[in-house]
């Protein structure tokens, strides 16, 4: 792995911007505008060989100004090794798409714009996939409300679905489901027994 970090920092220079390795998978982040060539050289070189793309996801940190990670994940079948890629973008800044590096790309980055609000620029088809056309909001931010703004149900009169803003059968709760058995400083009735034997 250290190997692998050292040809890659001569290879790409300051297009990183951090190299880590962290669980014995080497980590790269780097600064949007090299995405695309970044993972075309980690795919052509003929040192590195990562050819399978096996996953891009989205991570939500609300607090930074920078709020999400886009996090790519390559396979070299060559080396037998992982990398992962990781841009940090803000709300309204749009990361360039990797499909025309790794078609299978496309699903990956529509879930990410759909579920986290992640804009890709270059992307063929950036729609919803997985949400409903008329769904507010992207589910998966982590200041997206747990009941979410509508509930949807079927009407047997009109005919349709019908679009309703939500209500709440019952107030929320948080549930404390540590065992009134662990971590307590009191005795219980009967436990006295138990610890005499």
């Amino acid at each position: 792995m250290n190997e692998l970090a050292e040809n890659l920092g001569t290879l790409l220079g300051g297009k990183i911007v951090q190299s880590e390795i962290r669980l014995g998978e080497l980590t790269l982040t780097v600064a949007p505008q090299h995405l695309v060539e970044v993972v075309t050289l980690l795919r052509d070189d003929p040192q590195c060989q990562f050819k399978s793309f096996i996953d891009l996801c989205g991570v939500d940190y609300p607090a930074r100004v920078e709020r999400f990670d886009v996090v790519v994940h390559l396979l070299s079948p060559y080396l037998n090794q992982r990398i992962r890629v990781k841009v940090a973008t803000g709300e309204d800044e749009p990361v360039p798409s990797i499909t025309g590096v790794f078609p299978g790309a496309d699903w990956f980055e529509r879930e990410a714009y759909d579920l986290y609000g992640i804009l890709f620029t270059g992307h063929p088809d950036l729609r919803r996939i997985l949400t409903d056309y008329g769904f507010e909001g992207h589910p998966l931010r982590k200041d997206f409300p747990l009941t979410g703004f509508v509930e949807v149900h079927y009407d047997e009169q009109l005919k349709q679905v019908v679009y309703e803003p939500v209500e709440l059968r019952q107030e929320f709760r948080q549930f404390d489901f540590l065992s009134p058995w662990e971590g307590t400083d009191y005795v219980l009735p009967g436990d006295e027994k138990a610890k005499a034997n």
